[in-house]
């Protein structure tokens, strides 16, 4: 008993209470990685599978999203290549482009239609005016940029109290829980960037029947591509807050201890 105790109060700078809590988050993010990598490895055999796999319209990435734009009066929105990272594809609504990874935008298979559909449908949903859409477009400045205010608000508290305030880390602590709740906030607004997603897979589904470009064994086939990418993407959203909390309680933690120990 002693032995846990010990190891729960160094873990929290002398105070048990905090050393829990620390070894909880700890474990949940052990577990949440588990998951993520477990997902991850049955999205990338699932993907490799349907990337090997050829879609019955014959239809390449690029073509189908080509197609999917242009009977819905978006000859202006172009399709481009990015890199090859595995998950790269993607609508801008400011730049007017829909990217699609090199591994799929010339390949006829039932991964290269999917990405090229869903991402063409959100460029559909763009133009109806799709309110989740509109929000979405509206709040990714926040969402992009609202993590990342986290570093520098610490590295400024740090400087205050360093050649300013000498206060043994009062302005860091402050300006960290700043930059942590502007950083739960983007997580929050994340989960409207899925909602978006979901809509537009949703859609893609109508717009490959209408036009008779997927079967629907081949649709079955993206639900469960894109039912795993959407776990995926909760779980790396759900990890990288279990971080950051986990990281804000070591330093509070150590906070604590220098703060006791200048006493």
């Amino acid at each position: 008993m002693d032995f846990w105790e010990d190891l729960l109060r160094e873990a929290g700078g002398g105070n048990p209470a905090m050393g829990l809590v620390i070894v909880i988050v700890g474990g949940l993010i052990l577990l949440v990685a588990l998951v993520s990598l477990v997902v991850s490895i049955v999205l990338g055999v699932k993907y490799y599978r349907y990337n090997r796999t050829e879609n019955s319209a014959g239809l390449t990435g690029v073509e189908a999203a080509r197609k999917i734009l242009d009977a819905n009066g978006l000859e202006h929105i172009k399709v481009k290549t990015v890199g090859s990272m595995l998950f790269g594809n993607s609508y801008s609504h400011y730049f007017k482009k829909v990217r699609l990874r090199r591994l799929t935008r010339h390949k006829k298979s039932v991964t290269a239609l999917a990405m090229g559909a869903q991402k063409a449908a959100l460029a559909v949903l763009d133009k109806e005016g799709d309110p989740d859409m509109k929000t979405r477009i509206r709040l990714v400045p926040l969402i992009t940029f609202g993590p990342l205010a986290f570093i520098p608000l610490v590295a400024i508290g740090m400087l205050l109290d360093f050649l300013v305030l000498k206060s043994n880390g009062l302005a860091t602590i402050v300006l960290a829980s700043v930059g942590f709740a502007f950083y739960l906030f983007s997580f929050l607004l994340s989960l409207m960037t899925l909602k978006t997603e979901k809509k537009a897979q949703g859609r893609a589904y109508d717009l490959l029947r209408e036009s008779d470009m997927a079967t629907e064994e081949e649709i079955e086939s993206m639900k469960k591509l894109f039912k795993l990418y959407n776990i995926r993407y909760i779980n790396d959203m759900i990890l990288s807050a279990l971080e950051l909390l986990y990281y804000v309680l070591r330093f509070a933690s150590a906070f604590s201890s220098s703060r006791s120990s200048s006493k």
